[in-house]
């Protein structure tokens, strides 16, 4: 089957409805749960804003519109290199310079459902896809990674999706050494259900938040806040995850759609 072919395909199954295109983003709006740092490290992303400009009114009869006011990490969203100090030079390393070949491509789930709802600390280590790649197939190049954990259950209450205490945040994620192993494999990018790619316990790890220091590291993508990794197959789910194209930047919202196969 030719290229051209193969769209004719999709394009088809798509209007059947052999294929079906899932939401894996969360509702963006001022209930939407925002990272929470340390005063002494860095200031928070603000609340997010959403206000009227005219709704079919005097100042606006026909149309309806806002404005909005939010930070580019907030929500489902996308880390560019540039969001950290170990991908900072990229030339290609900010969201409106990325090649949008790398907005859409395979995506690999790791079920690690029952694991976080055992132990909200839980870290995916290097064995565990090892060993999941044994099972399911192996990670290819330029391929998505994705950490199931059904946290998106709690998008609608801040207090559990941040699950912190005084001791700091309690939420799943990975460990140094998986996500060297995924860099080793040239892995598109990494992307989870909590409110980033690290896991909350991530900030006393060696070296500190190793998704984030080592994605970038390596110049490539992290996804956060996604939802609905449930409806998705380990294998066979193709992913797009497109950011704003705004000027030099270290990330945006995005709306993460996933296609699969019936």
């Amino acid at each position: 089957m030719t290229s051209q072919e193969t769209l004719a395909q999709l394009a088809t199954s798509l209007l059947d409805g052999s294929v079906k295109v899932i939401d894996c983003t969360a509702v963006l709006g001022p209930k939407t749960p925002l990272l929470k740092l340390p005063p002494e490290l860095a200031d928070d992303t603000p609340p997010i804003e959403i206000h009227k400009i005219s709704e079919y009114g005097d100042r606006g009869p026909f149309w309806a519109w806002n404005w909005l006011k939010l930070g580019e990490h907030s929500g489902t969203h996308y880390d560019a290199p540039h969001h950290w100090i170990t991908g900072k030079d990229y030339p290609d390393g900010a969201v409106d310079t990325i090649n949008p070949q790398n907005f859409v491509a395979p995506a690999n789930v790791i079920d690690c459902s029952k694991e976080a709802a055992a132990n909200s600390d839980f870290l995916l280590t290097k064995d565990a896809v090892i060993a999941w790649e044994k099972e399911h197939g192996e990670i290819k190049e330029g391929e998505w990674v994705l950490m199931r954990t059904d946290w998106d259950q709690y998008n609608d209450d801040e207090d559990k999706f941040l699950n912190a205490d005084e001791n700091g945040p309690h939420t799943p994620g990975p460990d140094a050494e998986c996500i060297q192993y995924l860099m080793d494999k040239k892995a598109l990018g990494w992307g989870t259900q909590c409110i980033g790619t690290d896991a909350g316990a991530a900030g006393g790890f060696e070296p500190p938040f190793p998704a984030h220091n080592l994605l970038h590291k390596h110049n490539r993508y992290g996804l956060a806040s996604l939802t609905n990794l449930d409806k998705l197959p380990a294998k066979g789910a193709i992913l797009v995850t497109a950011p704003l194209k705004i000027e030099n930047g270290t990330g945006s919202p995005i709306r993460a759609l996933a296609l699969v196969s019936e």
